[in-house]
């Protein structure tokens, strides 16, 4: 096990995007596009953390203070271990493919794609708040793809411990796992993240959290409003699809570039359109599920980055839906179109990190057990 308190960044994502073109910028009032209040033209400013619904915000950025260490706030520490894939039971052995895969002729909602077995190891990264008390069960965050999975400014060690101190969120740990290797359809990473069940929640559940529990003395809180799941891309689907089909375990969702179109693989009959089913059939005909869900998408977020031309590839579109099915049925959620910025937010995150983190915790103290 590692001591790595300098070096935790926000884990980003990674993206396969074989046959795309530079994405074009979607006018906030396009097609398909919600009513946003507008905080565009204002530099550094958040929707409020009270606020629920739709924000324009950018096209400038100003990164947020509560990235820098400040004297006298106290640090968590930050340990990390691996786990090999021939350990675990589910995942194993690991997927990969060499080439991406054609369209299947006799159902465009998918690919045929060669696989072939892999091992592997991936990457727990665990941050302990200075104010954890031992023996307690503490409330924390499973973040997807780890830390220094792609540039980024935000130090997320820091973010948390200046939020603990300041009594904005909880005094919660921070769970970043990596995935199996590769992206999307055929490798590790997409089916981890990209199949809808309520699998990938299950090996966290069983296979990693006892781990972090006996590897540091800590007592993880199996009360749902104390936990919650986030990631970019990919990882954002997955933070959602953990908490869809294990609202038991998990309330709240904060995902940057959700990928909530067709990306599943391989083809299921039961949720035919991957991820894109979550905003046209799922949440739509589903009685509301007790979750708190933040987002946000760049307005040059991707289009079609694929071969695949099913209508289903625009995380801009893709997004807009989510948020139109969420007020519709009454969901807790805040939802941020990002001017300027394209797939994974770039600037915007180092703005807008602080304020989505304590929006997503903001009823936790006065509605759930600690």
């Amino acid at each position: 096990m590692i001591h790595l308190r300098t070096s935790l960044l926000l884990g980003a994502f990674s993206l396969t995007a074989i046959g795309a073109e530079m994405p074009p910028t979607r006018p906030f009032d396009g097609p398909g596009a919600p009513l946003f209040t507008r905080l565009d033209g204002k530099p550094g400013v958040n929707p409020p953390v009270t606020a629920e619904g739709d924000f324009l915000v950018g096209p400038t950025y100003v990164a947020a203070p509560e990235a820098q260490v400040v004297a006298g706030v106290p640090q968590g520490k930050v340990e990390q271990f691996s786990m090999d894939s021939k350990e675990c039971k589910l995942f194993n052995p690991g997927i990969a493919r060499e080439v991406f895969g054609t369209v299947d002729p006799k159902n465009p909602k998918t690919l045929i794609v060669e696989t072939h077995p892999i091992d592997y190891q991936r990457t727990v990264t665990v941050y302990i708040p200075e104010q954890y008390v031992q023996g307690t069960a503490a409330p924390f965050i499973v973040i997807h793809d780890g830390p220094g999975m792609g540039k980024s400014d935000m130090n997320l060690a820091h973010v948390l411990d200046n939020l603990i101190a300041q009594q904005r969120v909880p005094a919660m740990l921070a769970i970043l796992i990596s995935h199996g290797g590769g992206d999307a359809q055929g490798h590790e990473r997409g089916r981890e993240y990209d199949t809808m069940s309520g699998l990938y929640a299950e090996f966290i559940e069983h296979e990693v959290l006892p781990r972090v529990e006996k590897n540091y003395g800590v007592k993880l809180t199996k009360d749902p409003e104390g936990r919650a799941t986030m990631g970019t891309s990919s990882g954002g689907s997955a933070a959602l699809i953990m908490a869809w089909y294990h609202p038991e375990w998990y309330h709240r969702v904060l995902t940057f570039s959700g990928t909530f179109v067709n990306q599943q693989w391989p083809f299921n009959p039961e949720t035919p359109d991957g991820a894109w089913g979550f905003h046209q059939t799922l949440i739509p005909e589903s009685a509301p599920k007790p979750l708190r869900i933040w987002m946000a998408v760049g307005d040059r977020d991707l289009l079609n980055p694929n071969v695949m031309r099913d209508g289903m590839h625009d995380w801009v579109a893709a997004n807009h839906s989510m948020a139109t099915v969420l007020k519709a049925k009454g969901y807790h959620y805040q939802y941020l179109y990002c001017l300027n910025v394209g797939h994974g937010l770039g600037p915007a995150r180092a703005q807008i990190l602080p304020s989505a983190l304590e929006w997503l915790w903001k009823d936790y103290a006065a509605t759930s057990k600690h």
